[in-house]
């Protein structure tokens, strides 16, 4: 039996379990399925994006688990092609008719796309959907120091959550002490990195085999121990019930160190750096 979930207070009043459902991937009626049976694992945080182009099959699946709208927290994601401010409205709206939903929990600009030069209109124009009901709380994903500073600055409005790659080969140190200074909640995309590199770690696979825990499991507890909401993906009924039974053991701080020491410079898993990358 799967514990309650935990949650977060963010920096605006709303809350947010501690580990969700990711989406990327998960089209069609196969997709609808696999966030159907996610609700009814346990999972709570359903996090999709307009570029994922599955908001419809999130929604579906939404309504395929019976769980009431109201016990759900929903994210979805403004892509680069809709950084105006007008578009960027736009595209809110269009998300929600996919979805079928009256408003989303949590709404994220995906990627600053700085060589754009819009991310600060775009950002405010979250600010006016928060305003108007369309959504809940709001906050940007892969935003460098430079890019939360710039939006704070000139909108007075910090974001909620900032949802950036991490995972024990690339551990963000700097950035998420950064978004404890400025109170905002980290939130880790691809948190179990490659299966591959993963699951040939000896540090984890002897960390996992002492808790007699799988390494995904490990994995998400050590992210949840250093106050990150995780949001892994998976279409297995068995494995999504796996990753949410993280919260009937704890990693040792040796443990917790050992994992973050597995982090290194050139820890991207695709090489997208905020500070270059343009996803429209």
């Amino acid at each position: 039996m799967v514990k309650a979930i935990p949650e977060v207070t963010l920096n605006d009043g709303t809350t947010l379990p501690v580990t969700g459902l990711g989406t990327y991937g998960l089209w069609g009626n196969a997709g609808a399925n696999a966030v159907s049976s996610g609700i009814n694992a346990g999972y709570r945080l359903i996090d999709t994006a307009y570029n994922y182009e599955n908001e419809g099959a999130v929604g579906e699946g939404i309504r395929r688990s019976g769980i009431s709208r109201d016990e759900l927290w929903v994210t979805s994601k403004l892509p680069g092609r809709y950084h105006t401010y007008e578009k960027a409205l736009v595209a809110i709206q269009e998300s929600l008719f996919r979805a079928q939903l009256d408003y989303f929990d949590l709404y994220l600009i995906h990627w600053p796309l700085p060589n754009q030069d819009t991310y600060v209109e775009a950002w405010q124009a979250l600010i006016d959907a928060q305003k108007w009901g369309l959504v809940r709380s709001i906050g940007v994903s892969n935003f460098l120091p430079e890019h939360l500073d710039r939006i704070i600055k000139e909108t007075g409005v910090t974001p909620s959550v900032n949802q950036v790659e991490l995972h024990p080969f690339f551990n963000q140190a700097h950035q998420r002490k950064v978004h404890t200074d400025l109170n905002i909640q980290t939130q880790s995309w691809s948190p179990i990195a490659r299966a591959k590199d993963i699951l040939s770690n000896d540090t984890i696979s002897q960390i996992a085999e002492s808790h007699h825990k799988t390494i995904a499991q490990v994995v998400l507890r050590w992210q949840y121990q250093i106050g990150s909401v995780s949001i892994p993906r998976s279409t297995s009924p068995e494995r999504q019930r796996e990753n949410l039974a993280i919260f009937d053991f704890e990693l040792s701080d040796s443990e917790m160190t050992a994992i973050s020491d597995l982090s290194r410079p050139d820890g991207r898993l695709f090489d997208m750096d905020p500070a270059t990358h343009e996803e429209f």
